[in-house]
């Protein structure tokens, strides 16, 4: 069983961490900051650094699974290819350090925590969703067109606003007793545990709040310049929005000498 640090703290970036499993999918650690593949959000990449300085490339992170393919609590740190001498050295009980690529991460937390603003913005069911470092997609059960240019003002208000992002969790019982607090129509919550981990958008004014496992930034204003590029008609019943980085704007060009 791996523990998973990114729970708890999405900015930690790194982790002392000792090696408990190696087979063909790849190395799983007694702990981890690196969040594997799931609820749409792409898993990290990143690199696992040893004593003396030699460092495996990682290229992707998934969970962990049995013989018979059901899910584990381990977490994958899947290599990146081209590394199978370096693997070959490595034992059980070695000592390392696990470090995600960090810009990469910030990115899927950004868009992330986007695609919960646009859960506010058009509050239907969710079925399905990517999030990956370069952009971000949902799909809307809806049958009526989307305004772009509102939905990218809508976007820009919330982000202006600075609403913080705060983790949190609700029983079991309780998310019963609330059913629309799921979102999402594909990607159920996890349960066995008693409870289940929330995301809040908003403190005194309430933006979003739905279970979830990804990661997010701490406040809206730290999404910076994401905005909708592209809305979709998928199917009758579903609008697809993808989202993606907004270009900076050029700089003005200087002011010619007197």
């Amino acid at each position: 069983m791996t523990q998973d640090l990114f729970r708890q703290d999405a900015y930690l970036t790194e982790c002392s961490a000792t090696v408990t499993g190696i087979h063909e999918h790849g190395i799983v650690l007694d702990r981890s900051v690196f969040y594997p593949l799931g609820g749409g959000q792409a898993g990290d990449a990143g690199e696992l650094r040893l004593a003396d300085g030699t460092v495996i490339t990682i290229a992707d992170t998934r969970k962990g699974k049995d013989a018979e393919g059901r899910p584990t609590a381990d977490i994958v740190h899947v290599p990146a290819p081209g590394q199978d001498a370096l693997l070959a050295t490595l034992q059980l009980g070695t000592a390392l350090t696990a470090r995600i690529d960090w810009a990469r991460r910030h990115r899927l937390m950004r868009f992330h925590t986007t695609t919960h603003l646009l859960c506010h913005l058009v509050p239907v069911p969710v079925n399905g969703c990517s999030i990956t470092p370069d952009y971000a997609r949902l799909d809307l059960a809806l049958t009526d067109p989307l305004d772009k240019d509102a939905l990218n003002a809508g976007i820009a208000a919330l982000v202006a606003a600075a609403h913080p992002v705060t983790i949190g969790a609700i029983t079991d019982a309780e998310l019963d007793a609330n059913p629309s607090l799921v979102k999402s129509m594909s990607v159920s919550p996890p349960r066995g545990s008693g409870t289940v981990r929330t995301v809040r958008i908003g403190e005194t004014t309430l933006v979003d709040l739905q279970p979830c496992g990804g990661t997010h930034v701490a406040n809206t204003a730290e999404i910076g310049r994401i905005v909708v590029t592209k809305i979709e008609k998928k199917s009758a019943t579903t609008r697809r929005v993808i989202l993606g980085f907004q270009e900076a704007p050029p700089a003005s060009p200087s002011a010619p000498p007197p």
